[in-house]
């Protein structure tokens, strides 16, 4: 098992009812969200089977992807899509995987 994979797909199962509450207010940012969301993982899965500048770089582009995930729900707090609570509910296994990440790539 992979540690960061793992952590990336807690991340979307954490996703899942908070998507839907930005979809009623905001369809390109809840979609925005699922993508970003899914390169995460799709990156990480992917990295773990290369070598070399390959593993790298997709391991840079899932941190890209996680930091853009972030910055996409703190838009959504700052407009009221979902509740702090909800934000704090997903930020704390979202920071662990940007760490996991930085790791990665440094």
């Amino acid at each position: 098992m992979f540690d960061t994979l793992e952590m990336s797909l807690t991340v979307l199962e954490q996703l899942a009812p908070m998507e839907s509450k930005i979809r009623q207010r905001r369809k390109s940012l809840a979609d925005e969200i699922g993508r970003a969301a899914e390169s995460v993982a799709l990156n990480v899965s992917e990295a773990r089977q290369r070598a070399g500048l390959d593993r790298a770089d997709l391991f840079r582009r899932a941190a890209g992807s996680a930091s853009e995930l972030t910055t996409a729900l703190r838009i959504a707090r700052a407009r009221g899509y979902i509740t702090p609570a909800d934000f704090a509910a997903v930020d704390a296994t979202l920071d662990r995987v940007r760490a996991m990440l930085w790791r990665l790539t440094h």
